[in-house]
């Protein structure tokens, strides 16, 4: 039996916090004072951890921003695949439009609705429901009309203090109209500053992983929380500016790549040009493993480095971990492929794709149900029997994080007649729960975190299994282990979280303020009048 060994990674501790310069331009910055500063510390100890992990898309400066949104959420579609949006502004004074939508961008996006969507300035967002129910209120981007004119936003990540920002929120008179924690930075964003509010003040009271893009009626603004846990990188395209969750959402349009948008960076776009701040306070960065293993594109460039090439090196450190003999390695497609290519390449045996993918399936990861996940599992992939018949089959994938797919593919192969079958894993077994943007948040559903190494072995029908450690994987991008979130599989979490939440909370919320309601003792908003 082969496991994989784990490290652990701290960050260092947050120093005081940076002013943003607010004077030498206008527009949603130019209406605030930065004088009143809320420091994290001064929030309540308990918080709550929705979740939410999307794709985003903004152009700022240019004739075609919808059509040009519209293809760079195709791009993002692996991000989100339950609703998406548009909403475009032609600048100062003008109404914003919007067109949103459940299902894929495909399906919400006609020619017709894309000619309604005037205007040079526009972001877009496609969903996954990792915050609240897959319901259309709660696809983005969110638009308010309020004291600081309409104001659109679309949101990657999750806070970690949305229940008290929330909580307080109501307290003073707000009405929520989703279950989603990125209205929670609207409402913020959107307050006055007459009572102490500014921009940013309310940039500074969000907690956890963010990256943002909020359009204005003067500029288009993308922000990145200081943890820089989710991707976020700027482009250009005939004089305008893009931003984009993937640099793969530039490529198809052919904008330049220009830079990432930094951890803990403010970046304002107006007719002025760009202006980057930095008024989050200063920490170690904690970029999430999981884009480089699975989550991001293969064609995307992060970090400096394309991602495709990071998974083909954890290939190759796997291969020389848990080398193996066999007659074939083959891939789980599609976020296998590269690291069963580095694999087969290091110990010189033959690559065979025995594994054909429906396309017309969306991930099944990504799915919310358990019963379309466990249907996708039987339709996603189907094997050439002649490619594995008689043969010792090495299988790669990138992660195991249920089960339920690993196992099913190996009695695929056994069906088929494989002699041996032996799985390797290019990244560490997931033990913990994912506060800060991806969907496994229940311990009790990560198969590692319920069996053994050897039950893991027995449960999934294989011969062998090998997981890549914590130290190949970090090797493999090229990058310092302290510039990482590893808490998925090693519980070092970067902020404190509390393990008994999930992506439900704010239906929870709702269901107790109905249950208020039914009582006799609940005051009545009349209760005064005879």
């Amino acid at each position: 039996m082969i496991c994989a060994d784990r490290a652990n990674l701290s960050h260092a501790d947050k120093s005081e916090p940076q002013r943003l310069n607010t004077a030498s331009f206008g527009g949603l910055f130019g209406v605030t004072s930065p004088d009143k500063v809320v420091d994290a510390e001064e929030l309540p100890a308990k918080a709550v951890f929705p979740q939410h992990e999307c794709g985003l898309f903004g152009v700022f400066g240019h004739p075609n921003a919808a059509v040009l949104t519209y293809y760079g959420l195709f791009a993002l579609q692996h991000r989100g695949q339950e609703s998406a949006g548009i909403v475009t502004s032609n600048g100062p004074g003008t109404t914003f439009h919007m067109h949103k939508d459940m299902g894929l961008v495909s399906q919400v996006f006609g020619p017709d609705d894309l000619e309604k969507l005037k205007g040079t300035r526009a972001i877009g967002h496609t969903r996954y429901s990792t915050t609240g129910s897959s319901t259309a209120k709660n696809a983005q981007p969110f638009v308010v009309d309020c004291v600081r004119g309409q104001m659109a936003i679309a949101h990657n990540g999750n806070l970690i203090n949305a229940d008290i920002l929330r909580d307080e929120l109501e307290r003073k008179g707000s009405i929520f109209q989703t279950t989603a924690d990125s209205e929670i930075i609207l409402h913020l964003l959107a307050q006055p500053s007459d009572n102490g509010a500014n921009v940013l003040g309310a940039l500074r009271r969000i907690e956890g992983a963010f990256s943002l893009l909020i359009m204005s009626e003067r500029e288009l603004i993308a922000v990145r929380d200081p943890f820089g846990w989710r991707p976020l990188v700027l482009g250009k395209l005939d004089g305008a500016y893009i931003l984009a969750s993937e640099s793969c959402a530039l490529d198809l349009i052919h904008a330049e790549f220009i830079r990432e948008i930094e951890p803990g960076e403010v970046l304002i776009i107006n007719e002025n040009g760009l202006r980057s701040e930095r008024p989050f306070p200063d920490v170690q960065p904690a970029f999430c493993m999981f884009e480089y293993v699975y989550f991001a594109r293969p064609d995307s460039i992060i970090g400096g480095v394309n991602v495709a090439k990071v998974r083909t090196e954890m290939g190759r450190e796997l291969a020389r971990k848990f080398p193996v003999e066999a007659d074939i390695v083959v891939p789980v497609p599609d976020s296998g492929n590269y690291a069963a290519l580095g694999f087969a390449e290091e110990l010189n045996i033959p690559y065979e794709q025995a594994f054909v993918r429906n396309h017309y399936i969306g991930r099944t990861f990504l799915q919310p149900s358990q019963l379309i996940r466990d249907f996708d599992v039987r339709v996603k992939l189907n094997l050439i029997k002649e490619m594995v018949a008689g043969k010792r089959v090495v299988v790669i994938d990138d992660s195991i994080v249920r089960g339920t797919t690993a196992r099913a593919r190996v009695v695929n192969l056994r069906e088929a007649g494989a002699r041996e079958v032996h799985m390797r894993v290019s990244c560490p077994p997931h033990r913990f729960a994912c506060h800060y943007g991806i969907d496994f948040p229940d311990p009790d559903k990560l198969i590692a975190n319920q069996m053994s190494m050897e039950k893991i072995c027995e449960y999934l029908g294989v011969d062998s299994l090998g997981y890549l450690d914590v130290e190949g994987m970090v090797r493999a991008t090229g990058r310092p282990v302290n510039e990482f979130c590893l808490a998925c599989f090693n519980g070092k979490y970067p902020l404190p979280v509390d393990p008994a939440l999930d992506k439900f909370i704010m239906e929870r919320r709702d269901q107790r303020a109905k249950a208020l309601a039914g009582e006799e003792t609940h005051p009545t908003l009349f209760a005064d009048l005879k």
